[in-house]
């Protein structure tokens, strides 16, 4: 799977943060980054990992981050799907 990776104009909309809050967390080695040309490029697993850290960042990532258009998309359950779950779909579909 392909590291998904932000820059720190991206992650602070993305995650509904300023830009020095992640340069902050970037300079505590709270992010794995690395630099292209001069600019830093963030692991979005990292990312996700950091903003769960703290009570304050799950709540702007809810009111003021990407998680304030959840309603509107009408996603109903966005845990991750399992392979066991995949496997009895196909089966259900004639597939191996």
């Amino acid at each position: 799977m392909a590291n998904i990776r932000l820059s720190v104009s991206e992650a602070a909309k993305l995650f509904g943060v300023s830009q020095r809050t992640i340069r902050r967390a970037l300079e505590d080695r709270h992010l794995e980054a690395i630099t292209v040309q001069g600019r830093y490029k963030i692991s979005f697993p990292s990312l996700l990992q950091w903003t769960n850290t703290k009570a304050a960042g799950r709540r702007k990532l809810a009111t003021e981050g990407i998680g304030q258009y959840v309603d509107r998309w009408k996603v109903r359950d966005a845990s991750p799907v399992k392979k066991s779950d995949l496997a009895g779909d196909l089966k259900a579909v004639g597939g191996k």
